[in-house]
């Protein structure tokens, strides 16, 4: 396994690349930190994914392109993607027990991060995906990392995009984004609709259909005022429409399901986010932003993925149905003050950020669970309410003409209330705090070092199950320290770019989701108990890197590799152990050892543009409480671009050599001689996709 690793490492190094015209590679301005930098000179491990990519892809979520980002992985049991790791931290799930997520989604500034489903990528200019504890800038949603999708910005200029594609599974997708200056040089607008319907991957013999189809509206609203020169309000509008079905999982782990009560994973979200940004003088800046989104979400399938025809009801007269209904609704307020040139510190050294934010969560659950066509076998409700309130402050400090310290430092006061029917009420009150010390040094203006100490941090939570010990029914807040270490440069005049770093991350108290099973109370069959513990120690240790070079006007190659070690330390579960799971000293879920991506474009002529690239992963255990893993796997994919004028045909796939992968994935069984055998069953990513996409810009 080793060779074979670090044989990619070293294909992904050595490969080679090309572009079009004889232009330098293009400085990717990236939102990592408090003042917008160029990739180049940002001091954080990140991969930034902009609109062309996403086109030439045909992607429609975020799920579509996160393999191209070393060292993120996402895990399904949904319609989509919509749980996401980095560097092997992050939930795979949520059911009954409210979640607090260690991956942050953001969206134009709006927190979506506990709704995966809105990441859809109509009309976004740029996904930047920040590897590493976010804890100065973004809290406790970004113990890992974070996500931040960016939609395209109006300009002074009247802009349009139309689109329209289709593809294989019967799917077809259209929009239209315009944009453009409704008063000269005071107000600009931008608006976007787009539509994407789709069959969907899996077949129900049963009821004769597909019943993992795909139908989701974005809608995307951008207003710019540009008061005077000192001053700009920006209000961006999101409204999300998804009715997805789902119904992934079977007896023999292929697309063909027999379920009669098939299930839905739908989301509808309105959300905006009010931001100003004042330069009240030549000193300091003053930046403001409002936020409120409210999501209603369904998430329902078939419990025994069967149907009435199936079994002898004398042998099997179990038959369920799972339906969890969430409303969210989320508030918050963040003001900062920034210097500006003449506002630094300390003799004119330092540069520097105070800011404080405040936001309110609410989620209110109901999960009906019907037997034998019994309404509400058993009714549940919860409801959860987050507080949190934050001081922060950052201070970059030159220390010489090439040298620079950065030092950060977040304290949260984190409340939370939780209630449910079964009678339980806990209420959570603690300060969280988090931060970074780092050295930045500019070795020449292509070449720059840096290292960071950071600390992150996480909310403890509730485990709402009542079949569980006292001890069990919550679990305690984490924090991570990670040191890092990385390079980023340009090389022959800017024609090639390379970024690489290693790190190292001590989880404390991490925060690990495990199960029991335990027999149904109704009928045959399995339940699942799902709770969080805490784990003493996790560390995790790896290797970021990836490459752009443009060997020429007509070659280019783009490649990423990134290792990953994240091994449970000292931790045992004593019901696991008697079922002969070890845990300690292995892998944690979903936590692949290596992943990489590779491709490549041609510029045929100015008109013809080809793309290639494959990406893969190692295989990963899907669970910290039974063995089973996924397999690792290599998928191809590719497109043909023929542009001339305003208009612009795309043949693209994914997927092309039809590969079998899986993305979710259970253990149990009740009898060998049954169709529930005791062993793995999973969710299976998107076969292949071929499709043809036009569009007409203006």
């Amino acid at each position: 396994m080793k060779v074979k690793v670090l044989s990619i490492a070293i294909l992904c190094v050595i490969a080679t690349s090309a572009n079009a015209e004889e232009t330098k590679l293009p400085s990717m301005i990236v939102g990592a930190d408090f003042r917008p930098n160029i990739a180049l000179k940002t001091p954080v491990s990140l991969t930034s994914i902009n609109s062309e990519t996403i086109e030439s892809r045909g992607a429609q979520h975020v799920e579509d392109v996160l393999n191209l980002a070393p060292n993120v992985n996402v895990s399904s049991g949904a319609s989509r993607g919509q749980y996401f790791q980095i560097r092997g931290i992050g939930e795979r799930s949520e059911f009954k027990a409210p979640l607090n997520p260690s991956v942050g989604l953001y969206i134009d500034g709006i927190d979506l991060s506990r709704s995966g489903g809105a990441a859809t990528l109509f009309d976004i200019e740029q996904v930047e995906i920040l590897r590493g504890p976010q804890g100065t800038l973004y809290g406790a949603n970004a113990l890992a990392g974070l996500i931040n999708l960016q939609s395209k910005q109006p300009t002074e200029e009247l802009a349009i995009h139309v689109e329209t594609g289709i593809a294989n599974h019967n799917t077809h997708n259209v929009g239209v984004a315009v944009g453009g200056a409704l008063i000269e040089n005071v107000l600009l607008g931008r608006m976007s609709v787009y539509s994407y319907q789709s069959d969907g991957y899996m077949d129900n013999s049963f009821l004769g259909r597909n019943t993992q189809d795909k139908d989701e509206i974005t809608a995307r609203g951008h207003l710019k005022w540009l008061v005077n020169n000192d001053l700009t309000l920006d209000l961006n509008l999101l409204h999300i429409d998804i009715d997805n079905g789902y119904d992934a999982f079977t007896f023999d782990n292929t697309r063909n399901s027999v379920a009669d009560q098939p299930g839905k994973d739908a989301q509808k979200t309105d959300a905006f986010a009010l931001k100003s940004d004042w330069r009240a003088n030549d000193k300091i800046q003053i930046q403001s932003t409002v936020t409120y989104s409210q999501s209603d979400l369904e998430y329902s399938y078939d419990d025994d993925w069967s149907n009435a025809n199936q079994f002898d009801p004398d042998d099997f007269p179990y038959s369920g149905f799972d339906q969890y209904l969430r409303d969210r609704e989320n508030y918050s307020f963040e003001g900062r003050i920034l210097s500006n040139e003449n506002g630094k510190i300390f003799n004119n050294s330092t540069a520097w950020t105070v800011g404080f934010y405040h936001a309110n969560q609410k989620q209110d659950l109901n999960r009906n669970y019907f037997d034998n066509d019994t309404p509400d076998v058993f009714p549940f409700s919860n409801a959860y309410d987050t507080l949190n309130t934050s001081i922060f402050g950052q201070l970059n400090s030159d220390l010489s003409e090439k040298l620079m310290l950065i030092s950060g430092l977040r304290i949260e006061n984190w409340q939370a209330e939780y209630s449910d029917s079964n009678s339980l009420d806990i209420e959570k009150d603690e300060v969280l705090y988090g931060g970074k010390l780092g050295l930045q040094y500019q070795i020449e203006p292509t070449h720059m070092l840096f290292t960071t100490l950071s600390r992150g941090y996480k909310a403890g939570g509730i485990n709402d199950d009542p079949r569980l010990t006292s001890n069990e029914r919550s679990f305690d807040s984490e924090y991570s320290w990670t040191i890092e270490a990385g390079i980023k440069s340009a090389w022959l005049e800017g024609d090639l770019i390379t970024n690489i770093t290693t790190f190292y991350t001590l989880r404390k108290d991490a925060q690990l989701k495990t199960s029991l099973a335990v027999p149904k109370v109704l009928g045959p069959g399995t339940d699942f108990i799902d709770y969080f513990v805490n784990a003493e120690k996790v560390t995790n240790i790896g290797v970021e890197a990836d490459l752009d070079w443009f060997i020429n006007n007509q070659w280019r190659v783009l490649a990423s590799v990134g290792l990953l070690d994240a091994v449970l330390d000292d931790y045992e579960n004593p019901e696991l152990l008697a079922d002969g799971i070890t845990l300690s000293g292995r892998r944690i879920a979903h936590a692949p050892a290596y992943q990489f991506s590779l491709g490549g474009e041609y510029y045929v002529t100015n008109n013809w543009t080809f793309r290639a690239n494959v990406e893969g992963k190692d295989e990963f255990y899907f669970s910290n409480s039974h063995n089973s893993k996924s397999n690792s796997y290599v998928l191809v994919n590719s497109s043909l671009d023929y542009a001339k004028g305003n208009w612009k045909v795309s043949v693209w796939g994914r997927n092309l050599l039809d590969k079998d992968y899986d993305t979710r994935g259970f253990f149990f069984g009740i009898d060998p001689s049954a169709d529930y055998a005791p062993k793995s069953y999973t969710q299976k990513g998107d076969p292949r996709v071929v499709g043809v996409n036009l569009t007409w810009d203006y």
